[in-house]
């Protein structure tokens, strides 16, 4: 299943810009959100077929969210691929266990990105 549209969810501005710009050019469907409450409004608008999460958010983080949505029935079935600054083996196993099925950190390299997606299909 090709990966056509995806949520990705991160507080800063300039990066939902720079991967929404990267992923545009791939012919992807991009929506944003900039918080967990967010992020839920989209999914419920409608289903991507994969989510980017940041993790250092305001209020709920990536990790909490990317628990909740992994556990939650109606999305369990869509990757998250943690995209983060957050840079430790630790965070990156925990991540992990929160049900993401990929970790990246920032600064986003547009190759390991597509390579973390293309693995998905």
């Amino acid at each position: 299943m090709a990966i056509q549209k995806v949520l990705v969810v991160d507080d800063s501005k300039t990066e939902l810009m720079f991967l929404t710009d990267l992923l545009q050019k791939k012919g992807m469907q991009v929506r944003t959100a900039e918080n967990a409450e967010e992020a839920f409004r989209r999914l419920a608008e409608e289903k991507p077929d994969l989510i980017l999460m940041d993790v250092v958010m305001p209020g709920q983080n990536g990790f909490q969210l990317t628990r909740a949505i992994s556990r939650d029935p109606l999305y369990a079935d869509v990757p998250i691929i943690m995209c983060t600054s957050k840079n430790q083996e630790t965070d990156r196993v925990w991540g992990m266990r929160q049900g993401a099925r990929g970790y990246i950190t920032k600064p986003v390299d547009p190759a390991e990105l597509q390579a973390k997606i293309d693995a998905l299909n």
